[in-house]
């Protein structure tokens, strides 16, 4: 390499690191990221062979859509810049409503990041600690020593509310001939005592229990809905406008709301946990999820330090490369770059948020049939760098 070529090379570099990195300061003293002008990106995309990554992408997915019955939306960016996105199949297999690029879907698990990210909002604000006792917000819960951080890495050793609750359950959506939501469950668990899978801090145990109940501490140190909460603090601020909490007992309207469906393309059937939010519930496009995305690159919600536990392994007890931080799960071997993720399932529903924070890629992949393809996204990380390596991604 000559000496003109490196430095060239060395002042193309830092004007993409410039641009991509630049920050402001929102009205709250909040660090945003600059948007970057027209011709930086247009730059940038031709750097990275842009067009060519979206072909190969674009026959990836169509491959998946055709031969593994793929059925939903996938958006693909690199350090921010879209790359490629479209929209597979059907919003609703009785209709034949065709799915739109802002169709909404169902994130099932992937919402426990935004669950995580409200708690972390409050504890930032000095409403509540890491520390705190879940009886410090429900005197009556009659578990001890269950804190809100080993909810948030799963290591409370709580059974699941969905098996525990069931048999109080007369039929779907009904508890007590009433509405089967976070109150509910909470009524249910505090009352009818279940046996614990482990004690507290003793080991990692995935759980849907603990993020319904985290959702419910939200409620009850706001006082506001989790809907509402997540509305305006999350979804306000970062303009994802076409992104809801689902609420039964509010009437709003989403004319782009799919629906989920069986693998053999049949509507799936609400069960009466579907009420529940903070563990699943909350509904999203692949463009609003790109700006979710985005909004860890700045300070817009979280403090830089507050972000960093929330993506730091808390379940060291088994040496590995997977680890769960507060709200995500996490791969990291030490060698490659470190994944920050999240998968969903939940009566039909699919969803991958996947992020690679050195390189900021970020592969979105939502699906309304169930269909395992949504999770298989080795093609896609050769496409945009054949060095990746193997990536191996938990539901």
């Amino acid at each position: 390499m000559n000496k003109s070529f490196f430095i060239k090379f060395s002042f193309l570099f830092f004007l993409v690191v410039f641009f991509c990195c630049a920050s402001q300061t929102d009205e709250n003293g909040h660090v945003k990221q600059a948007p970057l002008s027209q011709d930086s990106i247009n730059k940038f995309l031709k750097e990275i062979n842009a067009s060519k990554k979206a072909q190969q992408l674009d026959t990836l997915f169509k491959n998946k859509a055709k031969l593994a019955g793929f059925n939903g939306c996938v958006l693909v960016a690199q350090k921010g810049q879209i790359i490629y996105k479209n929209s597979f199949g059907f919003s609703n297999f009785k209709t034949k409503d065709s799915l739109k690029i802002n169709s909404a879907f169902q994130l099932a698990s992937v919402s426990k990041t935004f669950t995580a990210t409200a708690i972390l909002i409050l504890m930032d604000e000095g409403k509540l600690t890491l520390k705190d006792n879940v009886q410090k917000f429900f005197p009556k819960f009659p578990y001890n020593g269950i804190t809100i951080d080993l909810l948030l890495s799963h290591r409370s050793g709580l059974f699941n509310y969905i098996y525990c609750c069931e048999k109080y359950c007369e039929k779907p959506n009904c508890y007590n001939k009433g509405l089967f939501d976070n109150a509910a469950m909470m009524e249910i668990i505090t009352n009818n005592k279940c046996d614990v899978y482990a004690q507290p801090n003793k080991k990692f145990e995935y759980c849907n229990t603990n993020y319904a109940i985290l959702a419910s501490i939200v409620e009850k140190v706001t006082g506001q809905s989790f809907a509402d909460y997540v509305e305006q603090s999350i979804f306000k601020p970062l303009d994802m406008n076409n992104s809801w909490v689902h609420n039964p007992k509010g009437k709003a309207e989403h004319k782009n709301k799919t629906i989920g469906h069986k693998a053999s393309g049949y509507l799936e059937d609400d069960t009466y946990a579907d009420d529940v939010v903070g563990d699943k519930g909350v509904y999203s496009t692949v463009e609003d999820m790109l700006k979710w995305d985005q909004s860890f690159y700045g300070e817009t919600l979280l403090k830089k330090e507050t972000k960093e536990l929330a993506f730091t392994g808390y379940s060291n007890e088994h040496k590995g490369k997977r680890n769960y931080g507060y709200g995500w799960r996490l791969t990291d071997d030490g060698k490659s770059p470190k994944i920050v993720y999240h998968n969903g399932w939940w009566h039909g529903y699919n969803s991958l948020f996947f992020r690679r924070p050195a390189d900021q890629t970020t592969v979105i992949v939502l699906g309304n049939k169930h269909n395992r393809s949504a999770y298989q996204i080795q093609g896609v990380l050769e496409i945009l760098n054949s060095h990746s390596g193997t990536v191996e991604l938990e539901e």
